[in-house]
């Protein structure tokens, strides 16, 4: 059995799918995998780690608003769509899976092409231009919450959850405080602004610093190429310890951060609603992280700041007052905890399976 997975450009459509392959692996060994994603995105890593072949391809962005750029990404989805087709007659996959990023559109209309039965999953609150468009094509769509699924055919949905990599639950804490010499004592907040990183992010951080690491140390994922300078931080400089990625110690990282500040991306906000961590969340303005955020502050399992009204004075205000508050801390862990779902990765690989075994009864 040959799965296609496809998913890149950010971590946020990758990170679900390696959930699914690696509950697969637990439960066949006639497997093989194989995933087509972008060529400058941070999926590449990823994929190789969960010992995935990695095919880059073409890709173009579909954007809703008037950008030269669409006129120049026509021609890479093209080039991609043309690639798909080259690597499907060669590699002959039995099924594909998505989970929303535009570099599965042609893909998808390859796989139709083909008769490759599809899935999409759709992760984020909101419904994307690609899940938009792959949902007419796609056999069946899961979803990760109750609310989503009035937005597709009832034929095909399927109420999922959002699957997570199985490492992210085996994280150490003391590794972590061994690793970075972290003291013991003292809260820890953990900043990640998605995987290809958030410079507006960095730079509130950055400005808050020299007092925030008064009363907390900080780690900081900052995204490749985006690190800032740490200034004025005189004594407190050993509290800050600042990454442009982090891959195989994220477990870690994640088990010993008492609170983290992130973007809306659903893929990243599953895995701390698995861990049960408070959470901050100042999404992407004008983006489908805002409807993630306002779920989950609906849910009373995260805070949403917006970026366009805070400034690095009001960010350390909020955390001070936050991480002195124990039992509001306590609240929000609980509650984004109710937001996982444990069976999400064995209810897509199920609905995968059915698919496949329809395929061979039918030939």
């Amino acid at each position: 059995m040959k799965i296609l997975m496809v998913g890149g450009g950010t971590g946020g459509s990758v990170t679900p799918l390696i959930a699914i392959a690696q509950y697969l692996k637990n439960q066949k060994t006639d497997l093989e995998f194989i995933w087509f994603g972008t060529y400058k995105g941070p999926e590449k890593n990823l994929v190789l780690a969960a010992d995935i072949k990695f095919i880059p391809i073409f890709s173009g962005k579909f954007r809703r608003y008037f950008s030269w750029q669409n006129f120049i990404d026509i021609f890479f989805i093209i080039f991609g769509f043309i690639q798909a087709f080259v690597y499907f007659f060669k590699f002959k996959p039995d099924v594909m899976i998505s989970a929303g990023s535009f570099v599965a559109v042609p893909v998808g209309l390859v796989a139709f092409i083909f008769r490759c039965p599809q899935i999409i999953h759709q992760q984020d609150i909101v419904t994307g231009l690609a899940n938009k468009i792959l949902s007419f094509l796609a056999n069946k769509i899961t979803v990760t919450f109750p609310e989503q699924v009035a937005n597709f055919p009832s034929s095909k949905v399927v109420l999922s959850g959002n699957p997570i990599r199985e490492e992210i639950l085996q994280g150490n804490k003391s590794k972590a405080i061994q690793l970075l010499s972290l003291e013991k004592d003292l809260p820890t907040v953990l900043v990640v602004g998605g995987g290809t990183g958030a410079m507006k992010l960095n730079q509130l951080i950055q400005g808050a610093l020299p007092e925030l690491l008064q009363f907390c140390q900080v780690i900081h994922i900052t995204g490749k190429n985006k690190k800032v300078q740490a200034l004025a931080l005189k004594d407190f400089s050993t509290r800050y310890h600042q990454f442009d990625f982090i891959l195989n110690e994220m477990p870690d990282i994640l088990a010993v951060a008492d609170l983290v500040i992130t973007r809306g991306g659903m893929g990243f906000l599953t895995e701390l609603a698995a861990l049960g961590k408070p959470t901050l969340i100042i999404p992407i303005p004008d983006s489908h992280q805002e409807a993630n955020a306002n779920y989950f502050v609906q849910q009373r399992a995260a805070i949403y700041l917006d970026q366009n009204k805070i400034s690095s004075q009001s960010l350390i205000d909020d955390l001070k007052e936050l991480i002195a508050d124990k039992a509001a801390l306590n609240y929000l862990g609980i509650n984004i905890k109710k937001l996982y779902q444990p069976m999400a990765a064995q209810i897509i690989s199920e609905s995968l399976l059915t698919l496949f075994n329809e395929k061979i009864n039918n030939r």
